[in-house]
């Protein structure tokens, strides 16, 4: 991927665009996560329904302190397992619109390095639902994009077929007392557990 394509996504995602990148899981659906009108394309992109919260990526802790509350349990697994498959719900602050999500907010640093490299240079979060019509099966290759989807968006980062990966687990610590595996992928339950359980024994 040349740093042309990146720096054109990244004015694209600035300017409230709509951008196809790939994740170490499958390609994503970017969008500024500050912007409503952007996010609002993701979901008519998809003919998502509005009470499914849309996750995001941050390029880093910093950037993910300003949009969620992040207490020690979420930075032991930051720590032990980002950048990579593992997404963490957290109550998110403020300047997160309600349209992406009402109440907590949904985010990792990825581990493929395209997306990090994005996410990083554009400055802020930025969505990452599957590209994909809502129900239908993960996207492996731009090639298989469906419309809608595939015309509404303003720009593709082809970086060729994907290995089938696992969508990430996600960790709900939003109740940071009784975490909750919402899905479990790549990283296992187990391994959550254990880095928690190894923390507070600290």
């Amino acid at each position: 991927m040349n740093t042309e394509q990146l720096q054109k996504a990244a004015w694209i995602l600035k300017r409230g665009g709509l951008v196809v990148y790939p994740t170490e899981s499958s390609y994503a659906l970017g969008a500024s996560a500050l912007d409503e009108s952007a996010i609002q394309k993701v979901y008519d992109a998809k003919g998502r329904g509005f009470r499914k919260p849309i996750p995001v990526i941050v390029a880093d802790l910093h950037m993910w302190s300003k949009y969620a509350h992040l207490g020690r349990e979420a930075k032991l697994l930051i720590s032990a397992f980002m950048p990579g498959p593992l997404t963490v719900v957290l109550k998110k602050r403020k300047r997160i619109p309600d349209i992406l999500t009402p109440t907590s907010l949904a985010a990792r640093i990825p581990g493929h390095p395209v997306a990090r490299k994005l996410v990083k240079d554009v400055g802020f979060p930025i969505t990452s639902t599957s590209a994909n019509l809502s129900g239908q099966p993960p996207a492996f290759s731009v090639q298989h994009l469906k419309e809608p989807l595939r015309s509404s968006v303003d720009l593709l980062l082809d970086v060729g077929r994907l290995p089938r990966g696992r969508p990430s687990t996600i960790v709900d610590l939003t109740n940071p007392i009784e975490p909750q595996i919402v899905r479990e992928g790549p990283i296992s339950k187990s391994q959550v557990f254990a880095v928690l359980n190894a923390g507070r024994r600290a």
